[in-house]
């Protein structure tokens, strides 16, 4: 037996170990050398192999985990993916006109503060409102009566998906707004701020969930006033208000606007939105009932005078006005907006010309009220053309003799829009001619009779109109009757050239040939509830007395009771008079800044005895008459 064996490296019994052993003989030894050495390797062999087994069996338990993870992952996004697409498909049955009708919820608007009205006629104003979306009907997960546990499961799971959402953000673009019954009618073009709707699935049934929102919103009407005419008139025949609006593209996206979190995942864009939406016109006190084709209430019916002021000043006349407006909205809607500017004009009676501005007025910021509208409005009046002068003199004659007139009232901010409305008389009527007397009367009898004397008259102003009057002509017109003027003829002006039929006991008419001159003077002793008061006086010389048609005979009754009678003989008067006079501060050009009033009424009685009568020697003679309006 070799020793040397005990003494081999490790490497070299690897070696040797790895060659064919000898075989046995009868002088092998039961127990080798090499066995301790041998034993040594194969021992240090055996520690490092365990490490490795530990090794394997880790990497073995990772592989395994990261497969089963894999797995569940795997599933867990399909499972997710297939419930998801499983409520997409829900929200994809529901049209846009769907989810506006059955899901979003809006009440109000509850406040909309107009800040600005262009000249281009552009609306800048803020709407609040209070809005909500009802998802859980979008998505068909709201809860129902006999729900499977199924189903009951997927939409449990639907309506927390939609409470983690929370909210979603809505951006429009210019959303055009239709008539339904015309859809090439373009009504007006608006354009909104993106808008936060807050989700809820299963909401209560009162208003609790929906959260208040204010929107920055500019409205661009339509310039084509007679659409909107046609539209307006339609909409109360049919007594609803139906639109369409159209939107070319919705974005919605989850979270607030600029929010950064997983929320903004959710994101939808749809195009070309059409949703259909009717208003019910509701009754509203003082006006016409919608739905009745007849009914359509004018602006006259809508705003009415409560006060009138007109003041002169050193160069132009002051306007200040107060009017109410009946409120159509609900009383919970407030609105509060700018100064609005109108242009008042008069028409000419030929159609063909166009109207004469006459006032520029503007109401004050003004906040709806319930049942009505004040208005406080303020102005001046206009520059006039001499062309103006018999318009504006027919209006105050008008208006002075207790009767309405036609105005046309338009304003810069919507081109092409003009209202036609009626300004409306002082109420009660006015007594413009008081206290009319013929001071110094005489008569010249003959064939003709000639009268003569001094006008004395009182002209008492409308009240709110307080000019300084400067009454410079007069051109009486007027019916004289044998006794008093019948109870059954008025107060009125007497039409050229004659009336027809002519009134009961008129005899003359007193027409001067042309204008008398006439001064005035301001009388501030006597000015109270009534307006402002002048006293003007005009003398008469040699002026005819001319017999009427037929009235002969009552002519000559009258003579008789004059020259004959012990007391004299009364004559009734009836009739109307034109005044020329300036006006301070009125700005009008020609005819020496004079405006005309003409068919100023008045009626009353004169006592005539032989005093008043110019036979030879002298006589004098006082009578008076009394005009009313």
């Amino acid at each position: 037996m070799d020793s040397s064996l005990n003494f081999l490296s490790p490497t070299e019994a690897s070696i040797k170990g790895k060659g064919r052993a000898d075989n046995p003989t009868e002088r092998t030894p039961l127990l080798d050398g090499q066995s301790s050495t041998r034993t040594f390797v194969f021992n240090e062999h055996a520690v490092a192999n365990p490490r490795e087994e530990s090794n394997r069996q880790l990497r073995s338990r990772l592989t395994m985990v990261f497969l089963v993870s894999l797995c569940i992952c795997i599933v867990s996004f399909s499972f997710f993916a297939i419930l998801a697409w499983s409520y997409a498909a829900e929200v994809s049955k529901m049209s846009p006109d769907d989810i506006v009708r059955d899901a979003l919820v809006l009440q109000g608007p509850d406040h909309v503060d107009v800040h600005k009205i262009t000249l281009s006629g552009e609306i800048q104003l803020t709407v609040d409102a209070r809005v909500g979306m009802d998802a859980g009907v979008v998505a068909g997960v709201n809860s129902q009566p006999g729900d499977s546990f199924m189903s009951g499961w997927w939409k449990a799971f639907g309506r927390w998906g939609i409470q983690q959402l929370d909210r979603v953000t809505v951006t429009l673009s210019t959303i055009t707004l239709v008539s339904r019954s015309d859809a090439s009618t373009i009504l007006a073009s608006i354009s909104a701020s993106p808008m936060v709707v807050p989700l809820a699935a299963n909401p209560p049934t009162d208003a609790s969930w929906l959260i208040p929102v204010s929107i920055p919103v500019i409205i661009r009407p339509n310039n084509d006033v007679s659409a909107w005419i046609r539209f307006i008139r339609k909409s109360w025949r049919q007594g609803s208000i139906d639109v369409q609006a159209n939107v070319g593209q919705a974005v919605v996206h989850g979270g607030y606007e600029n929010e950064k979190s997983w929320r903004t995942w959710f994101h939808q864009k749809m195009s070309d939105v059409r949703t259909s939406m009717r208003f019910q016109i509701p009754t509203i006190p003082g006006l016409p009932t919608a739905g009745d084709k007849d009914s359509f209430p004018s602006v006259h019916d809508l705003i009415t005078l409560t006060a009138f002021h007109i003041a002169s000043t050193s160069n132009h006349l002051d306007i200040r006005a107060f009017a109410t407006a009946i409120n159509p909205v609900p009383s919970n809607f407030i609105l509060t907006t700018p100064s609005i500017p109108f242009i008042v004009s008069l028409p000419y009676t030929n159609a063909s010309r166009h109207p004469i501005p006459i006032a520029s007025v503007s109401t004050a910021p003004f906040t709806l009220t319930h049942p009505n509208i004040t208005l406080d409005l303020s102005g001046m009046v206009l520059p006039l053309s001499n062309e103006s002068g018999p318009v504006l003199s027919s209006f105050l004659s008008r208006y002075l003799s207790g009767q309405s007139n036609t105005i046309l009232i338009s304003t810069p901010l919507i081109a092409n829009l003009t209202v036609q409305t009626v300004f409306p008389p002082p109420n009660p009527p006015p007594r413009i001619l008081r206290n009319v007397t013929i001071k110094d009367m005489k008569v010249k009898p003959g064939t003709t009779l000639l009268a003569s004397g001094t006008i004395f008259a009182r002209i008492v102003l409308p009240k709110g109109v307080d000019v300084d009057l400067m009454v410079s002509r007069v051109l009486p017109d007027v019916l004289v009757f044998d006794g008093d003027v019948p109870d059954t003829v008025g107060p009125q002006p007497v039409p050229p050239p004659l009336p027809d039929p002519l009134p009961e006991g008129a005899f003359g008419h007193i027409l001067p040939n042309d204008w008398l001159k006439a001064i005035s003077v301001r009388d501030t002793s006597d000015e109270g509830e009534d307006g402002v008061l002048y006293v003007v006086t005009a003398k008469i010389v040699d002026v005819p007395i001319e017999v009427l048609p037929g009235r002969q005979k009552e002519f000559s009754n009258f003579v008789s009771k004059v020259v004959f009678g012990s007391d004299g003989a009364v004559a009734g008067i009836l009739g109307s008079t034109a005044v020329a006079a300036r006006v301070r501060g009125l700005p009008l050009s020609g005819h020496d800044g004079e405006m005309e009033m003409s068919h100023l009424p008045f009626k009353g009685s004169v006592r005539l005895g032989k005093r008043n009568m110019l036979f030879p020697g002298k006589s004098d003679a006082q009578s008076s008459t009394e005009g009313y309006v």
